[in-house]
């Protein structure tokens, strides 16, 4: 599972601008959608587009996957609502990494 907390590259400072308190919230929905909806032993590689507003993701659809059927795509859907996006706003794409290995 410690392999988990490096799922999300490309929004890290994201992360370091929310607080301690939000990133542990955010790891623990993390943890929470992957354990629901995909095996954390199989990696993938998920891009989702969405819509940013208000410091949220709505709207979000996925535009590539690289394991389909393993719910991978639900676990990115899942992961996006609890994202910390600051003050970004329209149309955004969200690259999310499950390295896999758990």
């Amino acid at each position: 599972m410690s392999n988990l907390k490096k799922i999300i590259g490309g929004f890290a400072a994201s992360l370091v601008f929310a607080g301690a308190s939000s990133a542990a919230s955010f790891q623990d929905s993390m943890d929470k959608c992957i354990a629901k909806n995909a095996n954390p032993r199989d990696a993938a590689v998920v891009m989702l587009e969405c819509s940013a507003e208000g410091g949220k993701l709505t709207d979000c659809k996925v535009v590539e996957n690289s394991q389909p059927s393993k719910g991978f795509d639900k676990a990115a859907l899942c992961v996006a609502d609890a994202l910390p996006m600051g003050s970004k706003s329209g149309t955004v794409k969200v690259p999310m990494r499950f390295p896999g290995g758990g």
